[in-house]
């Protein structure tokens, strides 16, 4: 993939950003020093930008498909209302036991519960309704994760996918991932069940609520 910024407009917005907790900068920190594909932790931009979202919308249950190394469920449960949780999906054992040791540091711990195994099965599994949903899992699944969660979205929820830009491939797909992505955000916009509105953030987060549903906060 293409990198959208320079490194030195990355380094500005990343400035320009209201910092997280120290605990989220040592998580970032220990990410990178630790964690094979560091890139994929979804940083302090991305990060605040799901606080801001979950603050607004007071969900009772988040859903996180991917929690990589704990940083973006961490700084979602900092916006939650006090009867707010996060059931967040891992496949890797690995990355599950780092996340969980930041978890168990938080303060709030006892409202992120970390499922380990396939994100579709632990979708199954729960009622719902979802009031917020982060998607930043493998990228083939989406199309899949989309489908699993879109009927158990409650009347204001909003599912938040990263990665749609792919790097900004998708304008111009060369090989399967590119097509893949692209396939992907054709869906989404076809989909009369929802409406939604791809951001230049970063690599792209596409914001996806029920279609007709007025006055919900975003």
């Amino acid at each position: 993939m293409t990198p959208l910024f320079t490194e030195t407009l990355d380094a500005y917005v990343d400035a320009h950003a209201t910092p997280l907790e120290p605990l989220l900068r040592e998580n970032y920190e220990a990410t990178h020093a630790s964690l094979s594909t560091p890139q994929m932790i979804a940083g302090p931009v991305l990060g605040r930008l799901l606080r801001f979202l979950v603050a607004m919308l007071a969900p009772r249950l988040v859903l996180e498909i991917g929690t990589f190394s704990g940083y973006s469920a961490l700084a979602m449960a900092g916006g939650l209302p006090p009867e707010g949780r996060i059931v967040t999906c891992e496949l890797s054992p690995e990355r599950a036991e780092f996340a969980q040791g930041y978890f168990d540091r938080s303060p709030w711990g006892d409202r992120i519960d970390l499922r380990v195994g396939p994100a579709l099965d632990t979708v199954t599994a729960l009622d719902g309704p979802f009031d917020f949903v982060f998607i930043d899992a493998d990228k083939d699944g989406y199309p899949g994760y989309y489908e699993a969660v879109v009927p158990k979205l409650s009347p204001r929820g909003v599912i938040a996918v990263d990665n749609t830009l792919y790097g900004g491939d998708v304008a111009e797909p060369m090989d399967d991932g590119d097509r893949g992505m692209a396939a992907f955000n054709a869906h989404v916009q076809a989909d009369e069940r929802t409406e939604n509105v791809l951001l230049s953030v970063r690599d792209g987060v596409t914001l996806i609520r029920r279609a007709g549903e007025p006055g919900r906060p975003l």
